[in-house]
């Protein structure tokens, strides 16, 4: 089996090398570009995307990162992630950030507002219940998070989120919208796959329901027979825990 990295510059990198360890899988933290060599996939967090766009850019990283998804390595981008696998991100701060690409979508980086508009939603999420199992929806965690405003026609949707009509983007002195077609539609869409990438808005590591690291590894190819059959048992226990339970979220600044 080969082995997972995470890029562990900033942000919740923990929490999923935390995940993976749940399913019996080393997760490798992945700091400078000749670390890419030795790794089968990769797992981009959740966190501040400038700030880890500064410190890829300050480590070399981006001509690597894009190198790795040019290869058809299986890539996992959440929150922070899916911006960096993005081709097209709006609503950037003054000057944007760099970003890898790969994945033929247009993105808008805090499209559900700061940090005090962090929320929680169950999500319906049919192509992840029809291969790993367990609940038709998954419990979505948000914070500070993007959303995917439009995809190409290799993406496939895996997940979305209605929009109140009268909902408004998230605009401070800080932040530039960058395009006015860029507003809010009935649904937008919050999980995607194309070919070997999958993209999540929300952070599934942060919940102790592994269903998506398990799909993952599985469509990376990293697991197969009695184990993947053993991540399923895993993932259903996981998602049948008391839903009541509160898990201390970090603060991403």
């Amino acid at each position: 089996m080969g082995a997972v990295g995470v890029l562990a510059l900033q942000g919740s990198f923990n929490e999923h090398i935390a995940a993976l360890r749940r399913l019996g899988v080393k997760g490798v933290e992945i700091r400078k570009p000749e670390q890419l060599q030795s790794i089968s996939s990769l797992i981009i967090p959740g966190g501040e995307s400038t700030t880890m766009a500064k410190l890829a850019e300050l480590h070399n990283l981006f001509p690597a990162l894009r190198e790795f998804v040019q290869m058809g390595k299986p890539v996992w981008g959440t929150c922070a992630g899916l911006i960096f696998l993005a081709n097209k991100a709006v609503g950037q701060k003054e000057g944007g950030q760099e970003l890898v690409g790969g994945l033929d979508c247009t993105v808008h980086r805090n499209y559900f507002g700061s940090q005090i508009q962090s929320f929680e939603a169950e999500l319906l999420v049919p192509e992840l219940a029809s291969k790993e199992g367990g609940p038709e929806t998954f419990r979505g965690v948000f914070i500070r998070a993007p959303a995917i405003l439009k995809v190409g026609p290799e993406v496939e949707v895996l997940a979305d989120y209605p929009i109140p009509s009268n909902k408004v983007l998230y605009l401070s002195s800080a932040v530039e919208i960058q395009e006015e077609s860029a507003v809010p539609e009935k649904k937008v869409i919050v999980a995607v796959k194309q070919g070997k990438l999958l993209a999540t808005a929300f952070h599934p590591e942060l919940t102790a329901d592994t269903r998506w690291h398990s799909y993952f590894l599985k469509m990376a190819s990293a697991l197969g027979g009695a184990t993947s059959n053993a991540i399923v048992a895993v993932s259903e226990a996981a998602s049948s825990s008391d839903p009541q339970t509160k898990y201390d979220l970090p603060i991403f600044r």
